[in-house]
């Protein structure tokens, strides 16, 4: 049997770049694009040329793409200008893309609101526009925006829209759910019917995420005929976001009614790129990853309760749809205060600690877990905190660095700043070391104190020198004046390597003084630190 070729289109850099609070510096771009091309897909739509001044430079490079091709954007030409005169399509013709997709009204509401002019000056502009770029021997493609409000309003006009484009030549005519307020069902329908005049080879969806609704929609654009899928990583996009490219490649590849009918031009060996790619760009806009992210999420294949952890350590299949590692991503069992023995053993084991099943350890770490998180620990999100509090118990933790007292003031100055100073003292092979810090609060303070003295401790300078902080949050578990805190950090090396820890106090100082000890602790034991004296 013959499969029909699905092909991906990325809109991260354009359609992406509507997110609010995104703002992709060129470096930015080169990253993503490059990520891209390494995985494989067929488009990368690098931005509007002539736009802005970053979206300019970027389609002035020969990035030198072998498997995508570059794709400027832009709109239909406007009404008082010709094709041939038109600024913003020069723009497009004379940059470094080999594709140029433009976008134009296809729903009669839009065009008399939006663009204030006539049905036929609407058509007449999509049809001279596709055909300067067609004549111009760039492949070109129609984002018939607004598609399917359109095509519920007036069906006549959005499928003339369409074939404005078509007739004269488009490669792709995509048909895009703006607003994102279609279902899956209206999708399948007009697809469908749409498919009468335009071959579904030459159709793409273009999906937007207002009813969380887009990778269901794209997948049923596909199943109905539609040949194209644009979308963007982790389904950044504005309001709601896009299409998630990185919940829709692996769908197409891993479940049977897609990948029987359909193949992509992406090879299958570069799924194992997607949680990659997926986090590189959470680490580009410098905001923690959506854990829940299908495939690609932190917590797609984590396990927490017993029963689930029992079964899965039989066979993952009994709560995994599919390998985590096809993707690129790992199991993750959780231990907390509903966990049972498997879920003990099974931690213990990712972390490599070899005991048996029998040892009363395993009694006694469980129980010593349920009591922690009864008083408010909660080890669900602080493997670190975990590994160290099961190693201590069963003797595998050396002893690094003794800090046997802390002091930490806050004073606001004259000029109305607020200045926190902490002292540390510690202790390595019996040596009292005095540090002291300034800080913009008092647990930065308590860290600089600690992390900007390294100097003095000697033998654990090296190790501790890139240790970074790279997130700190606060949770008040029950209220009135004797509240107890949880604190938890999330710490990184220059390894690229993160690692969270906690701390629960009735004072947040000691809370976090907590998590920060054992950040440092942890830090020291995976880098292999020798023990203090």
């Amino acid at each position: 049997m013959n499969k029909e070729k699905i092909y991906i289109f990325d809109t991260t850099l354009r359609d992406g770049a509507q997110t609010q609070g995104v703002d992709f510096s060129i470096d930015d771009k080169e990253k993503i694009s490059n990520s891209l091309e390494a995985l494989g897909v067929d488009y990368i739509e690098g931005g509007w040329p002539g736009a802005n001044p970053t979206d300019t430079e970027f389609f002035n490079k020969d990035h030198g793409f072998k498997n995508a091709k570059l794709t400027a954007f832009g709109m239909t030409k406007k009404s008082e200008h010709s094709a041939e005169n038109d600024p913003m399509l020069a723009s497009l013709i004379n940059s470094k893309s080999t594709s140029v997709c433009l976008f134009g009204k296809s729903w009669d509401f839009q065009v008399s609101v939006a663009l204030g002019i006539t049905n036929e000056e609407n058509l007449e502009n999509i049809s001279e526009s596709a055909k300067h770029i067609v004549g111009s021997g760039k492949e070109f493609m129609f984002d018939a925006e607004h598609f399917f409000d359109g095509y519920k309003s007036n069906p006549d006009y959005a499928l003339k829209c369409l074939k404005a484009a078509y007739d004269q030549g488009a490669r792709w005519i995509i048909l895009c759910d703006t607003n994102g307020g279609t279902l899956p069902h209206e999708v399948s329908e007009i697809v469908s019917e749409v498919i009468k005049h335009i071959p579904g080879e030459n159709l793409g969806i273009h999906a937007h995420n207002d009813t969380e609704n887009a990778v269901a929609n794209s997948l049923a654009a596909v199943q109905a005929g539609a040949r194209q899928i644009q979308g963007t990583i982790n389904g950044l996009g504005e309001r709601c976001g896009n299409a998630n490219l990185m919940s829709l490649i692996p769908s197409l590849f891993l479940k049977k009614n897609f990948s029987e009918k359909f193949e992509l031009n992406i090879k299958r060996k570069n799924l194992k790129n997607l949680t990659q790619c997926s986090r590189l760009l959470d680490e580009l806009l410098n905001r923690k990853p959506n854990k829940h992210l299908p495939y690609v999420g932190a917590s797609a294949f984590s396990h927490k309760g017993g029963m689930h952890v029992s079964a899965v350590q039989k066979d993952p299949k009994t709560y995994e749809h599919i390998d985590p590692e096809e993707v690129g991503n790992s199991r993750n069992i959780v231990v907390s205060d509903q966990a049972g023995q498997s879920n003990i053993m099974s931690r213990l084991k990712s972390i490599g600690i070899q005991i048996e099943k029998n040892d009363p350890k395993i009694k006694k770490l469980l129980a010593e877990v349920k009591d922690r998180e009864f008083i408010g620990y909660s080890y669900d999100g602080a493997d670190a905190s975990f590994e160290l509090l099961a190693r201590r118990l069963m003797g595998d933790i050396p002893r690094y660095i003794s800090i046997n007292e802390y002091d930490v003031s806050v004073k606001k100055d004259s000029s109305g700043e607020i200045v926190s100073h902490a002292k540390a003292h510690l202790e390595v092979d019996g040596q009292k070391i005095l540090c002291e810090g300034m800080g913009n609060g008092p647990v930065n303070a308590l860290d600089n104190a600690i992390r900007k003295n390294v100097n003095k401790l000697a033998k654990y300078s090296d190790y501790l020198k890139d240790l970074k902080l790279v997130d700190y949050k606060v949770r008040i578990l029950n209220t009135g004046t004797e509240a107890v805190t949880r604190v938890s950090i999330e710490s990184t090396d220059s390894k690229g390597v993160n690692w969270f820890t906690i701390g629960v106090s009735p004072n947040i100082i000691d809370a976090s003084f907590k998590a920060l000890v054992d950040s440092l602790d942890y830090k020291l034991f995976k880098d292999k630190a020798p023990a203090s004296l």
